[in-house]
């Protein structure tokens, strides 16, 4: 990255537009936490939108809009983690991905509803103008740095640009089938490329060699953004228990809801997040972990706590009826979709590289669960205890297997770092 000139300060009139991290820390700042403001609404809507959009295709809708939401705010991650926000250019780059995000958020809702052309338009509108109005300011800003950096952002733009087209024309369809078709094409390409280098005729391809980040900043940055999704769970869950009698089986539903969104903490946080920032950190090619472990494999971890929400609203709202089977695949699938995220997150940071046992017995007693839950019918709230006696009982295994041994024999290894 490019030196800062000698006297300037960041924030400085004249200083270099640039962190200037040279790959080592980078703080969080507040403007980024600001921002962060406007996805708890936007994950807030994704969940209303599934919560009332029954059946698989409700489900595959609130998927490509989940999957934008989550692509617009992972890449100005990358945005902010090259870019000073102290700077005022930043600043109001960073402010107008804000308002512009805002407005998406705001159509989330209705965003495939019939004769809602508008609303479509508005989302797929300010998704565009979000990722190439980014991406070309990036490239201005980085036009000083070297030429890899700023050619990678043009190679970007460029992509974006092609996308732009699906999105528009999937906007413009009156037919929502048609409307879902585009946008996920739209979608599919989008996140084919990093894995292609976002290779452009002419152009050639990126190689994560060239990207060079702040590995603390990422991880923290992904960090924050599940505890964004789990406080989504936390609001939904004390917003519809404030609307109950507080009493009986609604408060049971509240125990078990809370459980869940604690212990899927856990797992995420006691071993996960730390250890896979300590891998970035030393990695001697940070901007591959990024994009693999932070970029495409938190997008999982993020949708099941999405999911295991809408199942507790569900749950909260009709404690007292068997589990039905929409509930079943909320709450089995969301988890097994969260475990499946956390799990290869962690191989990445794992020194044996393989998926963690104690997740993968969970899958299995999940699908287990599921099963009983669709044959069987029980009580919703016996099928509640049951998912959160698995998450009790991975997060156990898991703590017994890192600190209660495993961890000490590894370190006197020199496999990980303390």
């Amino acid at each position: 990255m490019a030196e800062a000139e000698p006297g300037h300060k960041p924030g400085a009139p004249g200083a270099p537009l640039l962190r200037n991290h040279q790959g080592g820390p980078a703080p969080v700042s507040f403007l980024e936490l600001f921002l962060d403001l406007v996805y708890v609404f936007a994950v807030t809507q994704v969940s209303h939108f599934i919560l009332e959009h029954p059946g698989a295709g409700g489900l595959i809708e609130g998927g490509v809009i989940f999957a934008a939401i989550w692509w617009a705010w992972v890449y100005t991650t990358w945005a902010a983690n090259w870019a000073d926000p102290e700077r005022l250019p930043v600043r109001l780059m960073l402010l107008a991905v804000m308002f512009a995000s805002l407005l998406m958020s705001v159509a989330i809702v209705h965003a495939f509803d019939a004769g809602a052309g508008d609303q479509a338009l508005l989302f797929a509108g300010a998704y565009v103008a979000i990722q190439i109005g980014r991406t070309l300011f990036m490239a201005w800003a980085m036009r000083g740095d070297n030429e890899f950096s700023t050619r990678n952002m043009i190679r970007i733009a460029l992509w974006f640009c092609l996308s732009a087209v699906l999105w528009i024309t999937g906007a413009l369809q009156a037919d929502l089938q048609q409307r879902v078709l585009w946008w996920l094409g739209a979608i599919l390409l989008e996140y084919a490329g990093p894995i292609a280098g976002y290779y452009v005729p002419g152009l050639g391809r990126s190689s994560t060699r060239e990207w060079n980040i702040s590995g603390s900043h990422m991880a923290e940055r992904c960090a924050l953004f599940i505890i964004i999704a789990l406080g989504e769970g936390i609001v939904v869950t004390g917003a519809t228990y404030s609307e109950t009698p507080m009493q009986g089986l609604q408060t049971q539903a509240f125990l078990l809801a809370f459980l869940s969104s604690v212990l899927m903490w856990w797992l995420y946080f006691d071993v996960g997040a730390r250890r896979g920032a300590q891998h970035i950190e030393h990695h001697g090619e940070p901007g591959r972990i990024a994009r693999n472990a932070y970029t495409y494999l938190h997008m999982p971890i993020v949708f099941g706590i999405v999911l295991t929400a809408v199942s507790d609203e569900m749950l909260l709202a009709h404690p007292e009826r068997s589990a039905e089977p929409r509930l079943v695949l909320f709450l089995c699938g969301g988890l097994a979709v969260y475990l499946v995220g956390t799990g290869l997150f962690k191989r990445f940071s794992n020194p044996f590289r393989n998926f963690p046992w104690s997740h993968s017995g969970g899958l299995v007693l999940l699908a287990g669960a599921a099963a009983w839950g669709l044959i069987e019918r029980p009580g919703a709230l016996a099928l509640g205890s049951v998912c959160v006696g698995i998450l009790a009982l991975i997060a156990a295994w898991e703590w017994g297997s890192f600190h209660g041994g495993w961890r000490e024999r590894l370190i006197r290894s020199g496999a990980v770092h303390t």
